[in-house]
């Protein structure tokens, strides 16, 4: 049985991801899909309980399931779905330890790289700073 491991955060991407991977699911094959729901700010965090974060984890991860067992197709074997809570390292040493050696596949969409250019070329000023200094000018002139 072929067991693949895949890490998932969208599944429009994933989709793509896995249909130019893999082709036509196997028949035989073995899925565990990791949901890997987007990070917390610490402000969200600050004021949202455990119990909420994980409410709106396991929320987050069922639609993502839902948008990807289409994907995957009918009889295609065995489908596991995980909700990554720790390291992805380590949740993939528990799962190989578990199920077995496994291909694994990233099929997390890419972050979009961060603007560098601040307000003044490329020197990144803070927003109150950049206010003050607006003002400044504003005021001098």
């Amino acid at each position: 049985m072929n067991h693949i491991i895949v890490y998932i955060d969208d599944a429009d991407y994933a989709g793509q991801v896995l249909s130019g991977t893999l082709g036509a699911p196997a028949e035989d094959m073995h899925w565990t899909l990791v949901a890997c729901a987007p990070r917390m700010t610490q402000r969200v965090s600050k004021w949202a309980s455990h119990g909420s974060r994980e409410k709106w984890r396991a929320k987050w991860a069922s639609r993502l399931f839902a948008d990807m067992s289409p994907l995957l197709g009918r009889g295609t074997g065995e489908v596991r779905q995980v909700v990554a809570r720790e390291p992805l390292p380590e949740l993939t040493t528990q799962l190989q330890e578990q199920h077995g050696a496994a291909r694994i596949i990233d099929a997390r969409k890419p972050k979009a790289p961060e603007q560098s250019r601040g307000v003044a070329g490329n020197w990144r000023v803070p927003g109150l700073l950049s206010a003050l200094l607006a003002f400044s000018f504003v005021v001098f002139e």
